[in-house]
């Protein structure tokens, strides 16, 4: 029998995705759902409870309670605003000890994680529970990078490197050596959009989307899915580059068809230390 697992759902499909493994492999769960992030249908069939993201104690509590040994948060979530949070007297003790104000997403998820451990939870990684969403390294489809789009490539994973060895996100928007968007708190469907709008003439743009340097692996994993390409294609790009090993593609099969057949090429790329 494995191990009970408790799941933080954030947004999008991932945590379903969980749900349906845990099922299929007859693994007991419970969902802690995030008020206004999750999605509330993906819990029909499923004992969860609704709590707001700033209600960590409490969770931890309900965990136990549960007799869950195995943590895991799937989903992105967005972070609010330390007055919009409310904290329980257990948040509100740990934020205050680590400079919430300072702390960017990797080093806040970093210290949950951390926190997790200390209350005797094992914290696991998305791709723990479902192997096949990792992204492997090599072209997925049947469109290659062009010698420009490696060139952008290049310069991309420069750039986002930069960008997340300040905590700050994991995406960059590059179209001929110009860099036309960084992902900051919109998210990367928002920064896509945006670079859109910026687009120049002539080869489109590619998006890389890479792990923060040192960023903690068992939350945030960067991640795309068939929404991240419809939107590559409303905004004129021409490619995706995600790190292999180190990023999640939702429904994978789906992705490739759907770039395949709007001529987008993806990627898994190998970034060294």
């Amino acid at each position: 029998m494995l191990p009970k697992l408790g799941i933080i759902a954030g947004g999008g499909v991932i945590p379903a995705r969980i749900i349906e493994s845990c099922r299929e492999a007859g693994r007991p769960y419970f969902v802690i759902a995030i008020e206004e992030q999750t999605d509330p249908t993906i819990l029909e069939v499923s004992p969860h409870q609704w709590l707001r993201l700033g209600e960590v104690g409490k969770a931890i509590d309900r965990f136990k309670s549960e007799e869950v040994e195995e943590l895991v948060m799937a989903g992105p979530v967005r972070r609010p605003s330390l007055s919009a949070l409310r904290p329980d007297a257990w948040t509100a003790k740990r934020l205050a000890k680590a400079a919430f104000k300072s702390l960017g997403d990797d080093g806040l998820l970093s210290l949950l994680v951390d926190e997790f451990e200390k209350e005797g939870f094992r914290v696991i990684g998305t791709d723990s529970v479902l192997n096949e969403i990792i992204a492997p390294e090599g072209i997925y489809g049947q469109i290659r990078p062009d010698d420009i789009a490696l060139k952008d490539i290049e310069r991309g994973i420069e750039v986002a490197s930069s960008l997340g060895g300040l905590d700050i996100g994991q995406a960059v928007v590059v179209q001929q050596g110009l860099v036309l968007a960084v992902e900051a708190i919109e998210g990367t469907d928002e920064m896509i959009s945006r670079s859109g709008s910026l687009r120049r003439e002539g080869p489109g743009g590619v998006l890389v989307k890479i792990k923060k340097p040192g960023q903690e692996r068992r939350v945030d994993l960067p991640t795309i899915g068939v929404n991240t390409v419809e939107k590559a294609v409303q905004a004129g790009l021409r490619g995706i580059a995600v790190q292999a090993h180190q990023a999640l593609i939702v429904d994978r099969a789906e992705v490739i068809r759907l770039a395949d057949e709007k001529g987008l090429f993806i990627t898994g790329i190998t970034i060294s230390d």
